[in-house]
């Protein structure tokens, strides 16, 4: 079982060019940054919850990325997730491709459709369409990245034959990890992406959608790994998920001081 890091990075949480060398020192496998560009004020938590304050803190992923690869050398760097719904197709491609370049070929590209309507809206994004224009926007980037001229015609994404490098060092292209928990995101991991990356907010669920995914994935002739996400960090839990067949699990790690996150990251590497 490999063990992750996720953490919401502010301006007031620990330099990431001090923490990812941390964890990487520590053993830890990886390390996600999700992202949000901004929180409208009239913005609504799914089930009535208080918004996260750290939400509307958030650095940009693919800069903290980019940090973290420069002062380390093994860990993996992954987005946790990417609102590519929100984004600009060729220029997330290129962002993308130059993670994995410079990263010497670890980046995780974990993407997902979102939840907060108002603030895709400012994007120009539908809600209910997003998920159409997350699998557009994905088919146009494996063209982008494994075509030496590139072109690509689709509902959301549409451009006429183009140079773009650089190319990303993993082949194909870096593993896409899809977030979500229903039956639908199972069937768009199987159809377009190469892992899956749920919430550990409901184990059962999670643990559930598991076995749906194997069966659907050796219907497909696939082998397709799961990253439990924004998992508790319980011993039990990550052996639960372990015996299940979890490839890794990534563990919260709140956006604190230094010292307070060192302490966290010592108390979290027994767990590896």
């Amino acid at each position: 079982m490999n063990i992750g890091l996720f953490v919401v990075a502010t301006e007031n949480s620990m330099p990431i060019v001090d923490l990812a060398p941390a964890a990487e020192q520590r053993g830890f496998e990886s390390l996600w940054f999700p992202e949000h560009s901004h929180i409208p004020l009239d913005s609504a938590y799914p089930g009535g919850m208080t918004i996260p304050e750290a939400y509307a803190h958030t650095l940009d992923p693919f800069i903290c990325l980019a940090v973290a690869a420069s002062v380390t050398n093994q860990i993996r760097l992954g987005t946790g997730i990417c609102l590519l719904i929100e984004r600009d197709t060729l220029l997330t491609a290129k962002e993308v491709a130059t993670i994995d370049l410079v990263s010497k070929g670890r980046f995780e590209f974990g993407i997902g459709g979102g939840w907060n309507q108002k603030e895709m809206a400012h994007h120009g994004t539908e809600y209910a369409t997003r998920f159409d224009k997350l699998a557009d926007q994905i088919a146009a980037m494996k063209i982008i990245w494994g075509e030496e001229v590139a072109e690509y015609h689709g509902p959301f994404v549409d451009f006429n034959p183009s140079w773009s490098w650089p190319k990303p060092i993993q082949t194909p292209h870096p593993p896409i990890l899809l977030g979500g928990e229903s039956i639908h995101t199972l069937r768009r991991v199987v159809a377009y992406c190469d892992g899956w990356l749920p919430r550990a907010r409901d184990p059962e669920q999670v643990l559930a959608g598991m076995e749906q995914l194997k069966q659907m994935a050796d219907e497909a002739g696939r082998e397709i790994p799961v990253s439990v996400f924004g998992i508790a960090p319980k011993v039990d839990m990550i052996n639960q998920f372990e015996a299940a067949g979890a490839k890794r699990c990534i563990i919260l790690l709140p956006a604190e001081n230094e010292s307070s996150t060192l302490e966290r990251l010592d108390a979290y590497a027994e767990l590896i």
